[in-house]
Formats: C-alpha cells, structure tokens, sequence
C-alpha cells in the first residue's frame, strides 16, 4: 500500500527499533511507496512512512532491495557530498563514504553481508541515518 512521506522533523529524529517478521507488511508498504515516487526518490527509511523500524529499502537499478535491521561493519573512501530527502525540502552537506559493507536480513529475515560501491553505497548510508534519527 502507498503511503503518504512524513515530514515532521520531530518524527524523523527518533531511533528506529529493531524490526522483526511481524514487520513484513511494512517492507511491501515501504517498496509501494517508493515505486510511487520513483521519479523523486532512490530510497526509503521505515520512519518516512510513520513506521519506526529499523527497515530501508533502496532502488539498484531496475530492482529494490529491501533489508531489515542494516548495520555497516566496515567502510572507507570517506567524501563530502549534498543530499535532498522526499521528507525534507533543501539540501544537506554530510559525509559518506565511497565502499559500505553491510550486515542485514533479507525477507526471509536470513542474515546477509553484502559490500556496496558508488551511488547505492550512499543511498544506503543515507537510509541507515533515517534508521539512526539523522536527519539529512
């Protein structure tokens, strides 16, 4: 189901909690509603949907990947750069980093490890801050 994107700082600024299956449903919610505003966005925290759980999906191409519970365990290339976010009007500065590796669960809540590169390892690192109460 497409939901409608918060845009209340004080919502957004809140740490999400761990997600569990029960969670599910938000995942889909979450893919809808990124689908909807392709056009304008790359990916999704849980919070920006009113849902705060530790849930982020992220558009790779033709596909959307979905993972629950993200952590980096490791990263390097650190470079300055200006994001917008569908919450939020304007830009930001912020720091990312080039090479993410990241610990997630899939769909089927299996415990994943994957390294991202470029343009989706900062999409990534900009939905994890959603996850962390960031604001950016």
């Amino acid at each position: 189901m497409i939901r409608s994107v918060i845009h209340d700082p004080a919502a957004l600024s809140q740490p999400a909690v761990a997600a569990t299956a029960a969670d599910a449903g938000i995942a889909t919610d979450l893919l809808d509603t990124l689908k909807a505003n392709a056009d304008r966005c790359v990916g999704m925290g849980a919070n920006m949907i009113g849902a705060n759980k530790a849930i982020i999906v992220v558009q790779m191409g033709p596909f959307a990947m979905v993972m629950f519970n993200p952590k980096i365990t490791q990263k390097s290339g650190p470079y300055q750069t200006s994001e917008g976010c569908l919450s939020l009007p304007g830009e930001r500065p912020t720091t990312r980093y080039q090479k993410v590796t990241v610990t997630f669960q899939d769909r089927q809540f299996k415990t994943q490890q994957q390294t991202f590169t470029d343009f989706t390892a900062q999409i990534i690192q900009h939905e994890l801050d959603h996850c962390h109460g960031i604001l950016i």
